[in-house]
């Protein structure tokens, strides 16, 4: 409780009390002064904010809704073709979710080098011209959401791969000596087993969606990259105060973030319970 107070709550509300100072850490906790809702104000006409916004949303979109398009079946196949087999591949498919995102990201920053990288090797032998993939501003953000989608990957089939060890065999086996074929099972039994999970996963992929800091902020060097197409919001939080020392205005932007995030959160929700209700 002590450790969560001090590392947790205290810079909660710490963060709350600057969203309502204008103060610049070099000048000491006399210098806070109170601004009202100007650093509130000064974040909803600021254009950069809301450019990193849009780039956050469409990170977000791009890179977790494949996520779980490509997990959920994954988990399927390796819950149903591989027994002996199916800890080694899960724990392959696991591995870049536990890896430095540091490692990563560097890893990334070769593949996608345009002189030497891997991929433009792979787009040349099929007649493809070389694509400047990190200082493009049209290329930036397909090669974040590739990085994203990669790591996180290995996460939601661990939790598809669970939930598909919760449902009872007998469903399937009932199933069968009804005639139902394997797309009738996924559709009726499947998919509504796991259906809590996905409701966990998606949701964790909204909140870590628009969190999204350490990728984008690696592969563009830490300054949002060619016409600030790679600068999410917490990209963009972090330079207000660190490189700009506008504490205040970044506080305040990141209460508005929270305030998009549970928006998004509790439209999850309702999208998740009305499909419930219109099932019942």
């Amino acid at each position: 409780l002590v450790l969560f107070a001090v590392f947790g709550v205290f810079p909660l509300l710490f963060s709350l009390y600057l969203a309502f100072q204008s103060w610049e850490p070099t000048s000491g906790l006399d210098a806070m002064e109170f601004v009202g809702l100007s650093n509130f104000s000064f974040a909803l006409s600021d254009e950069w904010f809301w450019k990193a916004l849009g780039n956050t949303l469409w990170l977000a979109i791009v890179s977790g809704a494949p996520q779980h398009l490509v997990a959920i079946p994954l988990a399927v196949f390796l819950h149903t073709r591989f027994k002996r087999l199916r800890d080694a591949m899960v724990g392959a498919y696991f591995l870049p979710y536990i890896t430095s995102t540091v490692a990563i990201a560097i890893m990334f920053s070769a593949l996608f080098s345009t002189d030497y990288g891997l991929v433009n090797a792979g787009l040349g032998a099929v007649g493809i011209a070389p694509v400047d993939w990190l200082n493009e501003p049209g290329s930036l953000k397909p090669a974040i959401a590739l990085v994203v989608f990669w790591r996180y990957l290995g996460f939601n089939l661990v939790l598809y791969l669970a939930a598909l060890q919760t449902i009872p065999k007998d469903l399937y086996e009932a199933a069968t000596m009804d005639g139902a074929g394997r797309w009738q099972q996924f559709w009726w039994i499947t998919l509504p087993g796991i259906r809590p999970m996905v409701f966990f996963g998606v949701t964790l992929s909204v909140i870590g969606g628009l969190q999204l800091f350490e990728e984008p902020f690696i592969l563009t060097r830490g300054n949002g990259g060619t016409d600030q197409a790679g600068m999410t919001a917490a990209v963009y939080l972090y330079r207000l105060a660190f490189d700009f020392n506008d504490f205040g205005g970044a506080s305040a932007m990141s209460w508005l973030l929270c305030g998009v995030v549970v928006v998004l959160t509790w439209l999850t929700n309702r999208a998740f319970a009305e499909r419930r209700q219109g099932r019942a």
